[in-house]
C-alpha cells in the first residue's frame, strides 16, 4: 500500500473520495469531500489559523484504499495531529476506509506517521470519533504494539431518535406526558389563526435563504456571539457545500407571514442529521422551535428516514423528544 501526503484537497478526486466514503466503515456528511474542503478553507471559522494540512491517502494497484484527513497544530501545549474538522463544528469525524481494509490502512498510516521526525508531531489527538468506529479498536491495538501511551474518553453525548414506522408510532414510544405536549403544541399552533405554516426551502435564492437562517440563529445571544465574522463565513461555506452536494435540508416555520423558526439539517444516508436551528423570540408563545421539530420528525417518518440524529449536546429537549444517547470519543496517543 502506497501512502501519499497531499498539500491540497483537489489532489484527491472528489468523486473518488465520496465513492470511498459511501463504502467506508463510518460514513457521515462531515467526511464528505465538499464539507472537508469547505472546513479547511476557513479552518473551522479560524479555530485553527496556524494549522498545516496533513491530508494523507493510500492506494494499492492504483485503487484508493483509505484517506486520513489530518492537520498539524499546537494544541494543549503539544504538536498534535488532529482530524480535519476538529473540534467545535464537525460532530462526527474519522478515517475513511472500507471495513475490510480499515485495520491494515490504520497500521500503515501509523507506520507512515511514525517515519516523520519526532519534532514534527508528538501526539495524535482525535476528537468526535463515533463510539462504534473501528478506529477506536485500531488505535488502541496500534498504540499497544508500538509501546505508545493511549488514552480514550467519552467526549460528548449524541442523542438519536429511531424513526422506523409512522409518526403516530414514533409518538406512541414517548412518555405519555411528552406525547401529549408535542400534540398540544402542534394543535395550538395550527388553531392559533396566525397563519402558521412550515416549509422546506427550495433554495431558489441560496444566499437569501442562508441569510434568513443566520438571522434566526442570532436571536439566541449565545449563537449571536458564536457567529463572529470568520464563523459566519464558515457557516456559509458549509451550507453552500451541503447544498451543492445535494444533502442540505433547510426548513422554516412562518407565523403571521414572518419566519419564526428554522432548522438546518443534513439529509444524508437515509437519516436526518440535526445540525443547527434558530428561533425568533418574538413568537415564543407558540413554541416555534418545538412545533417545527415536530413537523420535521413527521416528515422524516413519512419519507422513510430511519433516524433523527441530534448530534453532539445533552440539551433537555432532545431527550424529551425521545433521544437515546450515543457518544463521540476522544482518543489521544502520545509518541515517545
Amino acid at each position: 500500500m502506497q501512502y501519499e501526503l497531499h498539500s491540497e484537497f483537489i489532489e484527491i478526486d472528489p468523486q473518488s473520495w465520496n465513492g470511498l466514503l459511501k463504502e467506508s466503515a463510518v460514513d457521515s456528511p462531515f467526511l464528505r469531500h465538499e464539507y472537508q474542503r469547505a472546513w479547511w478553507e476557513h479552518r473551522g471559522g479560524r479555530e485553527w489559523p496556524a494549522a498545516r494540512s496533513m491530508l494523507i491517502s493510500a492506494r494499492e494497484a492504483d485503487r484508493l484504499i483509505g484517506i486520513a484527513p489530518l492537520f498539524l497544530a499546537e494544541h494543549e501545549g503539544q504538536r498534535a495531529l488532529m482530524l480535519n474538522g476538529s473540534i467545535e463544528i464537525s460532530d462526527y469525524l474519522d478515517l475513511i476506509a472500507r471495513p475490510q481494509d480499515h485495520a491494515r490502512f490504520a497500521n500503515g498510516l501509523l507506520d507512515f506517521l511514525a517515519s516523520r521526525p519526532p519534532a514534527d508531531w508528538s501526539v495524535l489527538d482525535w476528537y468526535n470519533l463515533p463510539d462504534s468506529s473501528p478506529t477506536l479498536t485500531a488505535l488502541k491495538a496500534e498504540a499497544a504494539n508500538r509501546g505508545w501511551a493511549h488514552q480514550e474518553e467519552i467526549y460528548r453525548p449524541t442523542p438519536r431518535i429511531p424513526l422506523n414506522g409512522t409518526f403516530e408510532e414514533y409518538l406512541a414510544r414517548l412518555e405519555k406526558k411528552q406525547r401529549h405536549e408535542i400534540r398540544r403544541k402542534l394543535r395550538r399552533a395550527e388553531e392559533s389563526g396566525r397563519g402558521v405554516r412550515w416549509f422546506i426551502s427550495g433554495m431558489q435564492d441560496p444566499e437569501a435563504e442562508i441569510d434568513a437562517f443566520l438571522l434566526l440563529m442570532e436571536h439566541d445571544p449565545n449563537k449571536a456571539k458564536f457567529l463572529h465574522e470568520p464563523m459566519r463565513a464558515q457557516m456559509r461555506a458549509i451550507m453552500r457545500a451541503a447544498h451543492a452536494g445535494g444533502w442540505l435540508w433547510l426548513a422554516f416555520l412562518e407565523v403571521d407571514g414572518q419566519r419564526a423558526a428554522a432548522a438546518l439539517n443534513f439529509d444524508y444516508g437515509g437519516r436526518m442529521w440535526g445540525y443547527n436551528a434558530g428561533v425568533n423570540r418574538a413568537y415564543m408563545d407558540l413554541s416555534p422551535g418545538w412545533v417545527l421539530l415536530g413537523h420535521v420528525l413527521q416528515w422524516c417518518c413519512e419519507n422513510g428516514r430511519t433516524e433523527f440524529d441530534f448530534m453532539r449536546g445533552d440539551e433537555e429537549y432532545k431527550y424529551r423528544f425521545g433521544g437515546v444517547n450515543g457518544y463521540v470519543m476522544r482518543v489521544k496517543i502520545s509518541r515517545p
